[in-house]
């Protein structure tokens, strides 16, 4: 089934140059690992996905107008990461908030052609 997705998880996106990490506000009061759990919708750009450092898909408006200017030498620009679909599959055997949780297995696309997948689930285990 996969490790359970918790504040901290570890991401990539396909065109982000830098790993970001999952935020999760503690809004649903389910833990996973001693920090808060994530669900589907936490997808939201900033509020959950911070930046990937700079992007180089020439679909996002900003590269492709870097690029042009730079007379077609593909030209990063700074990451703004646009989610408009919740995170796929989920687990919908879990909810965590009345939605599926997420797992490592999840994905969501970025409006600007990035994949962003997880590298690592946030849960560690301590030592007490």
């Amino acid at each position: 089934m996969g490790k359970q997705i918790c504040m901290g998880a570890m991401m990539t996106c396909t065109m982000g140059a830098a790993p970001a990490s999952l935020i999760v506000a503690p809004t649903n009061k389910v833990m996973a690992g001693k920090m808060p759990a994530a669900n589907i919708m936490d997808n939201k750009p900033f509020a959950n996905i911070p930046t990937f450092g700079t992007c180089r898909s020439p679909a996002n408006p900003a590269v492709a107008a870097a690029t042009a200017a730079n007379k077609g030498v593909l030209t990063q620009m700074p990451c703004v990461p646009v989610i408009p679909a919740p995170w796929i599959p989920g687990v919908p055997q879990v909810m965590i908030g009345k939605m599926p949780a997420l797992n490592d297995t999840c994905k969501v696309m970025c409006q600007w052609a990035g994949m962003i997948s997880f590298t690592t689930p946030g849960q560690f285990t301590v030592n007490d």
